[in-house]
């Protein structure tokens, strides 16, 4: 949804396209918003977990940027993040853990893009009624902006389903596609619809849908506990029932985001099938041990089901039906390669 005070135009789009690839955006000056977001992996970054400009580890798998426009709350697991002009701040200034590392560094960053001709040109065509074009406010509205044309909606299923094109996808993604949306499997009630997420809002929803689900994937005191490190949910609310619960990302495009889950910890497609014919994880040994299977907090839907070779073979031919190659390629959503000028301003070392 596109907030009324911050409206797409032209300009603003291709602002927030060049501040998200923007290095100096970073304290190091070597990282940018697309450093953990990259076009060719539908905008995430193949990693385990992300690493931030200190080269530390953050807790959590870089999700896709794709449809982000659609969706009602943002991030794996804050049901209060709800805007990207709001989001935006946290990779620019969060210090647990620290992504871009620019607290303390404001003066510095709106020094940097006054004093760079080209940026201030940009912000006062995208920003035309502002006195002073340029500031946090606005650069977070331009990148916020740009996060809005991320649309993928052109991949093989597309054009099967909505784009009169029977023979896009195959055989097999078609009995894939009907196990998919079986209650055998039950993988569309939280992966359904426009986005394939449960999280959505758009103009003909009468409201925005927000869901939470845990999976199983731990189950470390037979209570349901997941590491302490990152209880999901239940780090914003507190209520016990919402431990282990996370957003269900979209899987518009999963064949090139794996790693999987909140965490990184599944690694290919064929393992989470494996993970949800299962029923949840389980883990024989370490501090993570348990049987996910059992855990009293896991979602109903996640029941376990079994799947021939073939039937499995048909449900990954659907899953990779879903890779949009118009998305990864466009030169429109692509780093602008702009020429930067000698030396880093936000380098203050």
């Amino acid at each position: 949804m596109v907030p009324v005070e911050n409206a797409m135009t032209d300009a603003k789009v291709e602002l927030g396209r060049h501040l998200f690839y923007e290095p100096r955006l970073s304290v190091n000056g070597k990282q940018s918003c697309g450093s953990c977001h990259l076009q060719s992996l539908a905008f995430t970054d193949g990693k385990t977990v992300s690493v931030g400009t200190t080269g530390d580890s953050h807790p959590r798998n870089s999700m896709s940027l794709a449809n982000v426009a659609y969706n009602s709350v943002l991030t794996w697991a804050n049901p209060l993040m709800r805007h990207l002009e709001q989001q935006m701040l946290v990779p620019l200034f969060g210090e647990e853990p620290v992504e871009l590392g620019l607290a303390g560094q404001e003066d510095q960053l709106l020094t940097m893009l006054r004093d760079d001709v080209d940026y201030t040109r940009r912000f006062r065509a995208a920003f035309p009624d502002q006195a002073e074009a340029v500031s946090i406010r606005n650069l977070t509205f331009a990148i916020a902006a740009f996060e809005r044309t991320l649309l993928s909606f052109n991949s093989a299923y597309d054009r099967y389903r909505y784009g009169g094109e029977p023979e896009a996808i195959s055989a097999a993604a078609k009995r894939g596609e009907a196990l998919f949306h079986s209650e055998q499997l039950e993988c569309f009630h939280c992966h359904g619809g426009l986005i394939f997420s449960d999280s959505i809002q758009h103009e003909r929803l009468a409201f925005a849908e927000i869901a939470f689900h845990n999976t199983g994937l731990y189950n470390i005191n037979g209570q349901g506990a997941y590491p302490p490190s990152d209880p999901g949910l239940y780090a914003i609310t507190h209520n016990p029932q919402d431990m282990g619960r996370f957003k269900a990302p979209t899987l518009r495009n999963i064949a090139l985001t794996a790693p999987y889950m909140h965490d990184g910890s599944v690694k290919t497609l064929s393992d989470a099938i494996a993970h949800y014919a299962a029923g949840g994880r389980t883990i024989d040994t370490g501090s993570y041990a348990g049987v996910g299977r059992t855990s009293p907090l896991k979602s109903s839907f996640i029941q376990g089901f079994t799947l021939t070779d073939e039937e499995k073979q048909d449900l990954l031919a659907f899953l990779n039906a879903l890779t949009d190659e118009t998305f990864v390629q466009n030169p429109n959503l692509s780093n602008p390669n702009r020429t930067i000028p000698d030396g880093n301003p936000m380098n203050t070392q």
